[in-house]
Order: C-alpha cells, then structure tokens, then sequence
C-alpha cells in the first residue's frame, strides 16, 4: 500500500461515507486533501477540519508519520 492510499483507508475507516480525493503539492509529503462527507453535518469548518487532523494524527511528521503539510477541504454532501 503506497502513502496515499492508506491516508484514503484511514480516512474511511473513520469516516465510512467518505469521498476521498488526494493531491501530491511536492515530494509526497504535503499533500491536498478534499473530504466529503455527512459526518460534517453541523459542524463549523474549523471543527471538521481538526476532525481530519485527528484522524490522521499518527500518519504527520510530527508522530513519525510521513505527511508535512497538509491542505484540507472538506464540505457534506449537500455542499
């Protein structure tokens, strides 16, 4: 399994409903993420956006993980 497709597991394992895309900004370790899902619902950006910070927690540099940077966007189903 290469990186992106277990950032893509680990994001759907939290997030069964998930619509995952993953963009590569340089090197393979900064990365553009766009999440869609109802898990949202409700929540302010910020929150969904700490909400795929904790779900990728282990894989960020900062925990021995490989990700750097990381671009988030998420939104629901009805956005």
């Amino acid at each position: 399994m290469n990186n992106f497709e277990e950032v893509e597991k680990t994001l759907i394992k939290a997030l069964p409903d998930a619509k995952v895309s993953i963009d590569d900004l340089g090197g393979g370790n900064h990365l553009r993420i766009e999440v869609i899902s109802k898990e949202f619902e409700g929540k302010s950006l910020i929150n969904q956006h700490k909400m795929i910070y904790n779900i990728l927690n282990n894989l960020m540099e900062s925990n021995g993980g490989f990700i750097h940077a990381l671009s988030i966007k998420t939104s629901t189903p009805k956005n």
